[in-house]
């Protein structure tokens, strides 16, 4: 038996904008769907926001989001910022992402940085070559770092 788990992003009319900027990041096949398209009423008020989200690559990563229904547009909420060394936060979870290489996890860095507010910038650390800590435009914290033997698997 064999099982995956996928991080499912929860936002408030944003969610198809933040879906095509991580296609733009990590590429792969975009899949999205609207509550029009499972027979809201077109007209209705948040039709044309995203029940179904997901952006899958062929290299593993992927990820899911959608609209919450009835909410008013904004991010994912939540704050996380660095404090005398120590990282302080009140978000329910990170997306992590974990790269084979420095130049790998380096590329997935500089794109997602565009418009972030960077936590801990990506540099070698105790237990990785590489590993930082960002907050999307979408609200959204990330952590990346690059895979060691006693990391990987």
């Amino acid at each position: 038996m064999t099982i995956t788990t996928t991080t499912h992003l929860n936002f408030h009319g944003r969610a198809r904008k933040a879906l095509e900027f991580y296609h733009s990041v990590f590429g792969g096949h975009l899949t999205t769907a609207t509550y029009a398209d499972f027979g809201m009423p077109a007209d209705a008020p948040g039709a044309e926001n995203i029940v179904f989200g997901e952006v899958r690559s062929a290299d593993g990563f992927r990820i899911m989001a959608y609209d919450i229904p009835g909410q008013p547009a904004g991010g994912a909420g939540g704050t996380t910022r660095r404090e005398n060394g120590v990282t302080i936060t009140d978000q329910p979870f990170f997306v992590s992402v974990r790269g084979d290489s420095l130049d790998e996890v380096t590329a997935y860095w500089d794109a997602l940085s565009d418009d972030a507010s960077i936590i801990e910038p990506l540099a070698a650390s105790a237990w990785s070559p590489g590993f930082g800590m960002l907050t999307d435009g979408f609200g959204v914290t990330w952590i990346l770092d690059v895979a060691t033997s006693e990391t990987a698997g």
